[in-house]
């Protein structure tokens, strides 16, 4: 293996949270930069968070507000890995994930697929990893609570990323 970055034509990173306790809101970031190396045991990743999108507008522009993200004064999402625990098939990767300018650790499950060639020659490399973090840990803590108990938005949310990564020559 080697140097791989992700091609975001192919690659999603998303996420998932319970609203109103009864269905979960998936969503994704659209633009980003991320590498992986497990050999060299680095990644890194630098999401636009302007780009979050559930596929509803009004929501989307709420998200991007103050009350959750604040895009304007935090643009990037960035996590850099710190250890790696991983074998051909996979394993973990803990790393440090900033959002909104708060810094925590967050570990990865890890799968991994290929290498493969593609049939332009690429080496591709197939990379799923998930975690779960309390979105609250980040500073995002806006609530609403709900006329029958409970809450408008879980405080966990499922992160995925489902990505095609292409070494590097």
């Amino acid at each position: 293996m080697s140097a791989y970055t992700f091609d975001p034509a192919h690659t999603t990173i998303g996420f998932e949270v319970r609203h109103a306790m009864v269905t979960k809101v998936p969503g994704k970031f659209t633009e980003f930069e991320a590498t992986f190396d497990p050999e060299a045991k680095t990644a890194q990743a630098t999401i636009k968070a302007a780009s979050f999108n559930t596929g509803n507008d009004d929501r989307d522009a709420h998200v991007k507000g103050e009350d959750f993200f604040n895009v304007e004064q935090f643009p990037e999402i960035t996590f850099t890995a710190t250890s790696f625990d991983l074998n051909a098939e996979g394993g973990t990767v803990t790393g440090d994930l900033t959002i909104k300018g708060t810094t925590k650790p967050v570990t990865f499950d890890v799968e991994l697929s290929g290498p493969v060639e593609d049939p332009w020659g690429a080496t591709r490399l197939g990379v799923e990893a998930k975690a779960t973090i309390n979105r609250k840990d980040f500073g995002i803590d806006f609530q609403a609570p709900l006329n029958s108990g409970g809450v408008l938005i879980s405080e966990k949310v499922k992160i995925s990323v489902d990505g095609s990564a292409l070494q590097d020559d």
